[in-house]
């Protein structure tokens, strides 16, 4: 009995953190959008945070409740799941056109941040200094991206809005209703992440003791799962709309963000000694960004066959995981 309500916790746990992300997100695009930011940067920062959430709820959570393993193992199983199966799925529902400026500058700085990662957590331990480290590039990141969007889309777009927010009282009523009600979004987003990730990590470490289950294991599969599920979905619908900036910068932002802002801040606040991750797990996170790249580099295109072998790699991943748990 003490199992099924377990899992009952982690379904209920699952869908409140999925409702609080998608609230978070939706109260933010709003607002961001009120400025005029182009669909790569709303990818790469307002959809990435939203998304990321989860994973910072989660893990912030495990770290103290004293489960380092389940914390980062959750942002190395997300940016794995991130990496392969999100975009992979994605692609295979419809070919990702990619930038060229993303390419040579948002993928090469997610796959350095996996690099410094796996640097980082090589000797087992998240200390303070590491943390500072993350969170520092993390800064760097916001201040690149910021500075990089192009100011005639910024410029254009924020002309429109001042266009449609003045031409008549009507609008200029609506506008404001909008603004308070992405506000309202993000605040019931918020407390919907920190209480369903609450209920999320206390149930699966439970049944991770019950079943003899490492925390490492469990972090990397079921509570990774769980917290990427809004990146799926964003991801998915927007290649399905034609919106890769939105999909791909939703993934390539969420795993900058999973390193740099949630170990680096979780690090910050509680430092972690990690036992349950391995060499494997790293250089899968880092592999997995990787081979994104080299997809991503050849013809600017994810195309529906690399999509089927990022999804293929990640099925392969999960399997290896559950044999050498048993």
């Amino acid at each position: 009995m003490e199992i099924l309500i377990d899992v009952l916790l982690i379904i209920v746990g699952v869908a409140v953190v999925l409702w609080g992300a998608d609230r978070l997100t939706e109260g933010s695009v709003s607002i961001a959008s009120k400025i005029g930011v182009s669909q790569m940067v709303i990818g790469l920062t307002v959809v990435a945070l939203g998304t990321s959430m989860p994973e910072f709820c989660v893990s912030f959570m495990s770290a103290l409740k004293g489960t380092a393993d389940m914390a980062v193992g959750n942002v190395v199983g997300s940016n794995v799941f991130n990496a392969m199966l999100i975009v992979g799925v994605a692609a295979m529902v419809a070919p990702m056109c990619v930038m060229r400026q993303t390419v040579r500058k948002d993928l090469v700085f997610a796959v350095a941040a996996s690099v410094v990662m796996g640097a980082l957590v090589f000797d087992n331990e998240i200390s303070r200094a590491d943390a500072v480290i993350l969170a520092s590039l993390f800064l760097l990141f916001m201040w690149i991206t910021i500075k990089g969007a192009k100011m005639d889309n910024l410029v254009t777009d924020m002309t429109g809005t001042f266009a449609d927010d003045h031409s008549d009282s009507g609008n200029s009523d609506q506008s404001v209703s909008s603004t308070w009600k992405g506000i309202m979004w993000i605040v019931l987003g918020l407390a919907a992440l920190v209480g369903g990730s609450n209920v999320f990590v206390d149930s699966a470490s439970s049944l991770a003791i019950a079943f003899n289950v490492p925390d490492a294991v469990v972090g990397l599969t079921i509570v990774a799962g769980g917290t990427s599920m809004p990146e799926l979905a964003t991801s998915v619908v927007a290649a399905r709309k034609g919106n890769s900036g939105i999909a791909i910068g939703n993934v390539i932002g969420s795993n900058v963000f999973n390193i740099l802002f949630v170990v680096g801040l979780t690090g910050i606040v509680c430092p972690m000694t990690v036992s349950g991750i391995n060499w494997i797990d790293l250089a899968v996170m880092i592999g997995s960004m990787l081979l994104l790249w080299l997809f991503a580099y050849t013809k600017l295109t994810i195309s529906r066959r690399e999509g089927a072998v990022l999804t293929a790699l990640f099925v392969a991943y999960m399997a290896w995981l559950i044999v050498q748990s048993a």
